[in-house]
């Protein structure tokens, strides 16, 4: 005997039970863009009907106006670039958050393959305060230990782990490079440590809006970062890693010093079936050093 229900029917069924439910549910595109919000969500965030907005554009907005999220920051960019090191990274991922109006949240991301992301918060308000309480210092602890404290990205061992999940999917497609801040011992004898700080920062700004969802951004240790390009063809990738450098040697980082600049090289490469993670590095580091030898503020593909 035949299911009586179509696929439009069970579609349809599952857009109007959502649409009254008290479950936050949310869709992003690959360039995390806001392309559905239940009432519920809609309400929580203070977004208008057929509102198109990115997801950077809710948190500001939210932190501004008070609503949505409860985001406890002096500084809402630093806020959004550590927020991005671990959002869309991974298939699926979970993690509690407070809400403005009191509630307390338990939120998961879904992701496809091709950067699609489901968001669905469920209201655990009802567990215990002391609970709670130990919950989020220890979710504080964790994102401290991924996370570098000076640009607020993704940490050494953070960035490695997202290469290494990278590397284990079937097939193994994307690109990887290492990029490095050319003279940056320069800056910092010249102009100072915290000139050579804010340097860094600002490095993180320029390359940060290039990059979709699911690609990663890691500091390496010194002035040197790793970028995760997953699903990104040959050419695809150097058009990208050639933005970065140009966005970077246009930057005017220092208020006080206009005519201060500062370039970046990258070395990159394919990843490959069977790759891992130390043969992958060592060949955009090849890369990286020939960018270097060549004259700098430049990249080399080396597959």
């Amino acid at each position: 005997m035949s299911d009586p229900c179509s696929e439009t029917d069970i579609a349809g069924r599952l857009l109007s039970l959502q649409m009254g439910s008290q479950l936050l549910i949310a869709l992003f595109d690959p360039h995390d863009q806001l392309r559905f919000a239940n009432p519920a969500f809609c309400s929580t965030f203070g977004v208008g009907a057929d509102e198109r907005l990115s997801w950077e554009q809710l948190m500001r907005r939210g932190y501004e106006k008070g609503h949505g999220s409860c985001i406890r920051t002096d500084d809402i960019e630093a806020w959004i670039t550590s927020a991005r090191s671990r959002r869309g990274k991974q298939p699926f991922r979970t993690f509690e958050a407070d809400l403005t109006d009191g509630r307390w949240i338990w939120m998961t991301e879904t992701v496809q393959a091709d950067g699609w992301m489901l968001c669905v918060g469920s209201d655990i308000s009802s567990l215990h305060a002391d609970e709670r309480e130990l919950r989020v210092a220890r979710d504080l602890a964790q994102r401290a230990a991924l996370t570098d404290a000076l640009t607020g990205i993704s940490n050494r061992a953070h960035i490695m782990g997202h290469l290494e999940a990278l590397l284990r999917r079937a097939p193994i497609s994307g690109a990887v490079a290492i990029l490095d801040l050319d003279h940056f011992k320069r800056i910092n004898d010249t102009h100072g440590h915290l000139t050579g700080d804010e340097v860094l920062r600002d490095f993180v700004r320029r390359v940060q809006p290039l990059l979709k969802p699911n690609e990663g951004l890691g500091r390496m240790g010194g002035e040197e970062f790793l970028l995760l390009l997953p699903d990104r063809a040959l050419r695809e990738a150097e058009l990208m890693v050639t933005a970065l450098l140009a966005a970077v040697a246009q930057s005017r980082p220092l208020v006080d010093k206009p005519d201060f600049f500062y370039t970046c090289s990258a070395g990159l490469t394919l990843l490959k079936d069977g790759d891992v993670a130390a043969a992958a590095l060592a060949r955009a580091d090849d890369g990286l050093y020939r960018a270097k030898d060549a004259g700098r503020n430049r990249l080399v593909t080396w597959l």
